[in-house]
């Protein structure tokens, strides 16, 4: 069933970013990328140790978990409540994956899941129609294309919880300083364990440059592939689509449709092979005493959204 949303307002932007700022998206975008095509020839011959690699997933996770259970379930939906040294760590993970402050980042999120699909959503592959030639495009938009777009989402009309947050409002104050850790920290670390220049500079390569643009590029087809391809046996308003293939890259995001049909919830994946990476941080978290009142889906729930209720899973 199709609900009806009205119509987006004409600009959802409050600002555009200063162009000094503007080139670091290019920058961090572009230079990433080109040493991710790099690290192919690389990793043959050489340059790769087992120190590079414990260090570029390391980062990965803590930094993708940052923005997959801190920005996204948990700043963005609420679908659980932290403690306030959890909340601020969430804040400060996600910032060391470099896809924006914390506030921008949710902004943006909120935004999407307002005018999904439709005019107003920042990244839809569906923008520019459903010819080939306009999804081949909008692909191109929703991958990485919006976010070399100036304007930047009102935060006061999406974020305003955040903007009244004053822990909060230090980490995004802090992002160009988390950047410089999440890029230069591997290096360091590298460079006194082997006590050598080039430990520190592959460091910098794997853990640094490759690993943003990895978990760049796992995040951004979140919104392009998983909103083009895929399966949908939940009942979302939006075109989202399950897509196995990056459950463990994206720690559980790319169970997609779920998650547009009950965008609340702490877990995406609900199947029994439907590996959810991100739940299982958020029960850990509350097994702790860290987070509370989770939003765990329910079988009442999961029939209620199912496409076809005699095959919602129980939980």
């Amino acid at each position: 069933m199709t609900e009806t949303r009205p119509a987006a307002p004409r600009d959802l932007s409050d600002r555009l970013r200063h162009p000094v700022p503007h080139l670091f998206v290019y920058a961090f975008a572009i230079v990433p990328a080109i040493a991710l095509v790099a690290a192919v020839p690389l990793a043959w011959g050489w340059g790769l140790t087992w120190l590079d690699a414990g260090l570029a997933l390391g980062m990965y996770v803590v930094s993708m978990l940052g923005v997959t259970v801190g920005f996204h379930r948990y700043f963005t939906h609420g679908s659980f409540k932290a403690n306030r040294p959890l909340r601020i760590a969430l804040a400060i993970a996600g910032s060391l994956a470099v896809q924006g402050p914390v506030r921008h980042w949710v902004a943006d999120h909120r935004r999407h899941h307002a005018y999904a699909d439709v005019e107003g959503d920042p990244h839809s592959p569906w923008r520019y129609g459903t010819s080939p030639a306009a999804l081949v495009r909008g692909f191109w938009h929703a991958h990485m294309g919006w976010i070399f777009d100036r304007s930047l989402t009102d935060q006061r009309r999406f974020t305003p919880d955040l903007l009244d947050d004053p822990d909060i409002d230090r980490v995004h104050r802090a992002f160009s300083a988390l950047t410089v850790v999440s890029l230069l920290g591997p290096a360091l670390i590298g460079g006194l364990v082997t006590w050598s220049w080039w430990g520190a500079l592959t460091a910098f390569f794997w853990a640094g440059l490759v690993r943003v643009a990895v978990s760049h590029h796992v995040a951004w087809s979140t919104n392009s592939i998983c909103h083009l391809v895929g399966e949908r046996p939940w009942r979302a308003r939006d075109r989202s689509t399950n897509v196995w293939i990056l459950a463990i890259p994206s720690m559980g995001e790319s169970w997609h449709n779920l998650h547009h049909a009950d965008p609340t919830s702490a877990r995406h994946g609900v199947g029994r092979w439907e590996i959810d990476i991100s739940a299982g941080t958020i029960r850990l978290f509350e097994l702790l005493g860290w987070a509370h009142d989770v939003r765990w889906p329910t079988a009442k729930r999961l029939a209620k959204l199912a496409a076809r209720p005699e095959q919602a899973p129980a939980t």
